[in-house]
């Protein structure tokens, strides 16, 4: 029996031997998690029926379990090189089934999907119009087209006109300095996307009373009912009621006639107090076509496109997975799981939900090995292997001098 316990302390130190040097050779993959093997021993009984006498028949490996401990997360240069900061799991999407990895090196194919190395493509939940994740997950594809441009037509000014200021007499002429008191550029885009410069002119004509005036590529605007700003005895704007000049539309050669109404009542508004002009807010609402610059992932895992007019879109989030037993996933390869009947259903949400980690953007995290303690392993089996090879030549030994004796 004897050779039969020590057989089964080899195969014990084999076992502890592959799985240690699995260990150390993916000492430097990506989201990759240490294996660990647990051993018991073969209990028979006893012949004689008596239990004091009852033996082992050697050991056994019971499971051998993949440690899911975070590893460190290292920065990168590559927005699309992910890391769960907590529990969870990528969603992967393996030609039609579902795949779970926290190895988060991705880019993007020529289709615009995000993928990995495999080919295996990143989940996300689609956004409603409230920024909202929606729906059930998907593989996240980057839109890459161009944004299409945006006509004015609002603008909000905040401007401080001095309340000191003298009255001006001469007919307003942008031409003449002394015509005007102070004056604003800014720029529009037509439905084109093509700017066009634009000034604005104030001309205080009396006491706490300011006529606007308004040039786009040096053709005056007309307002649609007077362009006259009043402010009372606290320095805020008294008329329009609204706070609001709107202009008459404008043609603008090879695309739509442009209409503006500019806002003095927004949120930064315009006041005449006994400071000196300044200019606080010039927000319009146009832009021109843009062409993707970014993209940039928060930690929640929501994928914002950022484009080079300074619009942002919003390209989905990312779907984060977990399980009630992450010890009964099965390893699938390329640092991916996939779901048993031992792990329990996937438990899908977003970054920083429920027992879901946040999402680190330009950073990855590494193997949880420590080499340290695999080379220790390793000697501890190699111990235990030449062990074992003793015990067989001491049996071996005993058997020869029993077939030796007459």
């Amino acid at each position: 029996m004897a050779f039969e316990t020590a057989i089964s302390g080899l195969n014990a130190a084999t076992t502890q031997l592959d799985i240690a040097s699995n260990n150390i050779a993916n000492v430097n993959t990506n989201g990759f998690k240490q294996s660990r093997a647990e051993f018991s021993d073969i209990f028979t009984g006893s012949n004689l029926g008596v239990s004091s006498l009852a033996v082992s028949r050697g050991v056994r490996t019971a499971a051998i379990n993949q440690q899911f401990d975070q590893g460190n997360i290292k920065s990168t240069n590559n927005n699309f090189d992910l890391a769960i900061s907590g529990g969870g799991f990528f969603m992967l999407d393996d030609d039609g089934g579902r795949v779970y990895s926290r190895a988060g090196a991705f880019g993007v194919d020529r289709s615009g999907f995000v993928t990995n190395s495999a080919g295996q493509k990143l989940m996300s939940f689609s956004v409603d119009a409230a920024g909202l994740a929606a729906g059930t997950p998907t593989p996240l594809q980057i839109d890459t087209s161009d944004v299409a441009p945006q006509a004015s037509s609002r603008v909000d000014v905040g401007v401080n006109l001095r309340a000191t200021a003298p009255t001006i007499a001469l007919p307003f002429d942008p031409t003449v300095a002394g015509s005007y008191t102070n004056s604003s550029s800014m720029t529009f885009y037509d439905s084109l996307g093509n700017s066009h410069d634009a000034v604005l002119y104030f001309v205080k004509t009396a006491a706490n009373t300011y006529d606007t005036h308004l040039l786009m590529d040096g053709t005056e605007m007309t307002p649609s009912a007077g362009g006259t700003i009043t402010f009372g005895t606290d320095g805020k704007i008294a008329s329009p009621a609204t706070g609001q000049v709107a202009y008459n539309a404008a043609a603008v050669p090879g695309a739509n006639n442009m209409a503006l109404t500019l806002n003095y009542a927004g949120g930064t508004p315009t006041t005449q107090f006994g400071d000196t002009y300044s200019v606080n807010a010039l927000d319009q609402d146009g832009y021109t076509t843009g062409r993707l610059a970014s993209i940039n992932i928060d930690d929640t895992g929501r994928v914002f496109a950022r484009y080079t007019n300074g619009q942002s879109r919003l390209q989905g989030q990312l779907a984060l997975a977990n399980f009630a037993n992450v010890q009964g996933l099965r390893q699938a390869g390329n640092n991916g799981w996939i779901e048993t009947f031992a792990s329990g259903i996937p438990l899908v949400g977003i970054g920083g939900s429920a027992r879901l980690g946040n999402v680190q953007a330009g950073a990855l995290e590494d193997s949880n090995v420590n080499l340290t303690e695999e080379l220790v392993k390793l000697i501890m089996a190699q111990r235990n292997f030449q062990a074992n090879a003793q015990v067989i030549q001491t049996e071996d030994r005993v058997t020869q001098t029993l077939m030796n004796m007459r």
